[in-house]
């Protein structure tokens, strides 16, 4: 067993192998399930749940743990933050973002409410569509400010791009600030999700 929780691709291959063993065993012992709008939507959902998991633990990670602590560390051990660990977290953490959104629109279109929930529940009544038109906006600003302005701008502060040292220290204090932004936005964006879910 500690020869596949040392590899991440085995224990991730164990992980899928595992659901896939669970969702078929609840499949067959409930006698079964038609793969109809209601099975697509949850496994969207499923896909939605995953991916944003992943997004904001990595947006924590860097509001939480990297960016407070970057200070602590000596100058000679920053080159492996800035030349491995970061690079790698933001690979994962704007695909996450990336597809946070899609499968959320997809979400929202199988379930009939994607208008709805992008014009805000305006002329509908409200209620769910508006608390998770609020969500999906607030979701689509966040991966907006991943992909055009947290991502240009930490690739010039961790040296991917190369520009002057004044461009890059401005680059680096535009990354953390709107990275900053969507850790406001978490909570808020997270609350009406689960609001919408929940409570209507």
């Amino acid at each position: 067993m500690s020869g596949i929780l040392q590899s991440l691709s085995k224990t991730i291959h164990l992980s899928l192998a595992l659901t896939i063993f669970l969702f078929l065993g609840l499949y067959f012992a409930n006698g079964g399930f038609d793969l109809d709008l209601l099975f697509w939507s949850w496994l969207f959902r499923y896909i939605h749940v995953i991916v944003a998991i992943m997004w904001i633990g990595l947006l924590w990670y860097f509001n939480f743990v990297q960016i407070p602590n970057m200070g602590k560390i000596p100058d000679e051990q920053k080159p492996a933050i800035g030349k491995v660990i970061a690079p790698a977290a933001l690979f994962w953490f704007r695909w996450a973002a990336f597809f946070t959104v899609i499968s959320g629109l997809i979400l929202a279109y199988l379930n009939g409410y994607v208008h709805e929930a992008m014009t805000l529940g305006i002329g509908s009544g409200g209620g769910k569509s508006t608390a998770i038109g609020i969500g999906m906006w607030l979701g689509i600003i966040m991966a907006f400010n991943v992909w055009f302005v947290i991502w240009p701008n930490q690739k010039k502060a961790l040296g991917i791009v190369t520009v002057e040292p004044e461009v890059k220290a401005k680059s680096a204090k535009t990354a953390m600030l709107f990275s900053r932004t969507n850790t406001l936005l978490s909570l808020p964006m997270l609350l009406t999700m689960v609001l919408a879910q929940n409570l209507y």
